[in-house]
């Protein structure tokens, strides 16, 4: 009997041990780390920022997505909580699920890198929020299904949906105005929205995630230019959950700011193709690319 108990008390143990690591791992699931693989990059605070990045900005823009989805998810009965360490040299992005707080880690050493501007920044916070709102595909877990969206579709939430919201009051004309941008970019932006406002948002949407994709490359010791007009054509047979490649990061990222469906149109955890550019709903623009993105047969 006592053997008994002990076999049971072991085996409630195990579950309970398994049920707390599937809620609480990070960003990704596979041991590939944050918004980027795990790397040894490392840019203390005492660094001056080589893209300018002040600690103020730093706290602005969280403030600003916070302000934006907090509210939201304490609809659904959680909390919210980014933490800011601004004095960390990391450079990567976390989103976590311990019990009703659903947390987000902002660090420094990603923001004072090279490539990322102050857009390129808010993309990531968008990013990691996207793991817990952003919708299917999901990631898997030894029970199916994880409670986060994976890689490609937290970047493709990022664009689509959080970063609209975040520049709908901006002087976005003034803001694009300090950067060069890309015929294809503001054709296509021109081709899929009808106002002015909305064409401007899906230009900077566009160079927001330039700028991410730019971090990507660098941290893979990439040669080869990141381009709009040179999309990744590969067809993966199954979704890549993991993270895909930086052309392909940054397909995604255009993509989604090139998305027909309205910024506050929510997006699904059960039907991929809720509040999205679906092919199976006859897009062919603004839809999630095949290098990273199986559609489910309809």
């Amino acid at each position: 009997m006592e053997e008994h108990n002990m076999r049971k008390g072991f085996l409630a143990t195990a579950v309970a041990m398994l049920i707390f690591s599937a809620q609480s791992i990070a960003c990704d699931q596979h041991g590939q780390g944050g918004i980027v693989e795990d790397n040894s990059l490392y840019i203390p605070s005492n660094v001056k920022a080589a893209n300018g990045m002040t600690k103020a900005q730093f706290n602005a823009t969280i403030d600003k997505v916070e302000e934006i989805y907090a509210p939201i998810i304490a609809e659904r009965g959680k909390r919210l909580l980014i933490e800011r360490k601004w004095d960390d040299g990391t450079v990567n992005a976390y989103a976590q699920q311990q019990g009703s707080t659903w947390k987000v880690s902002m660090f420094g050493g990603l923001a004072r890198h090279e490539a990322i501007t102050v857009d390129g920044f808010a993309t990531v916070v968008c990013h990691e929020l996207g793991h817990h709102i952003g919708g299917q595909p999901k990631k898997k877990s030894w029970f199916g299904s994880s409670w986060a969206s994976n890689e490609g579709q937290s970047d493709y939430f990022a664009t689509s949906k959080c970063l609209r919201k975040f520049m709908e009051n901006d002087d976005n004309a003034t803001i694009l105005a300090t950067m060069t941008i890309p015929s294809i970019v503001v054709e296509n932006c021109q081709k899929n929205f009808t106002s002015d406002s909305e064409q401007l948002i899906c230009q900077r949407g566009a160079m927001a995630g330039l700028s991410l994709g730019n971090l990507f490359r660098a941290l893979r010791n990439l040669d080869t230019e990141l381009k709009f007009d040179t999309p990744d054509t590969s067809t993966v047979s199954a979704t890549n959950h993991n993270h895909p490649a930086p052309q392909c990061r940054l397909d995604t990222y255009f993509n989604g700011s090139l998305c027909e469906k309205d910024a506050y149109t929510d997006v699904s955890d059960r039907d991929f193709a809720v509040g999205t550019c679906a092919r199976v709903d006859g897009f062919d623009s603004g839809v999630r690319p095949t290098c990273w993105f199986k559609p489910p047969r309809s």
